[in-house]
């Protein structure tokens, strides 16, 4: 997710929201952050933009202050709307494509780790049985490197096509959490009477 897929809503850029980060002195990459939000979405947490504050604070043991928090306050907004959106135009927070494979993996193995942190810290219970095999597909992406031996065209693919996985997996992770919350919610729904 760069600030061209957010549309009129943007209101950060990876680079500023990482140097942001350098100056509270936190070695968090942007991408850990938007997939702690992602998660914390995902495992329904409250949706005003101060709990997913705090939440992400408490899930990645953080302490944000000034502008920063205001940014992921605005970000997480941006990305609530986004996985809510029937588009599906939702994207993971990544470098851009100029950085070098090597980066660009990282912050994709962080953004995978930062969406389980996120989804521990409010989960009510067990994931369903599809949500269930992407969180376990995500603890293997989290793990993620560069095969030293392979082709740059390769790794490209391969980061290509599991950038793709991440985006589709989280909205479907968010699609059955919304399924599982409305199955259990004893409210009649407003067309029901």
């Amino acid at each position: 997710m760069n600030e061209d897929d957010l549309g009129d809503g943007a209101v950060f850029d990876f680079d500023e929201l990482a140097d942001h980060l350098l100056e509270q002195g936190l070695d968090n990459s942007p991408s850990e952050l938007h997939g702690c939000l992602c998660g914390l979405l995902a495992g329904r947490c409250d949706p005003r933009p101060e709990a997913g504050l705090t939440a992400l604070e408490r899930a990645l043991d953080l302490e944000l202050h000034g502008e920063l928090a205001e940014r992921l306050m605005q970000l997480f907004g941006v990305t609530a709307a986004a996985l809510e959106d029937e588009e599906f135009d939702f994207y993971p927070l990544l470098p851009d494509d100029d950085r070098d494979i090597e980066e660009r993996t990282a912050a994709l193995a962080g953004w995978c780790r930062g969406f389980l942190a996120g989804f521990a810290q409010t989960s009510a219970g067990p994931a369903g049985h599809d949500s269930g095999e992407i969180l376990g597909d995500f603890a293997a992406i989290a793990e993620a490197g560069v095969d030293p031996d392979a082709e740059e065209e390769e790794s490209e693919e391969s980061l290509a096509e599991l950038t793709e996985y991440l985006r589709i997996a989280a909205l479907n992770v968010f699609m059955d959490s919304v399924a599982v919350e409305s199955d259990s919610d004893p409210r009649p729904s407003p067309n029901s009477h």
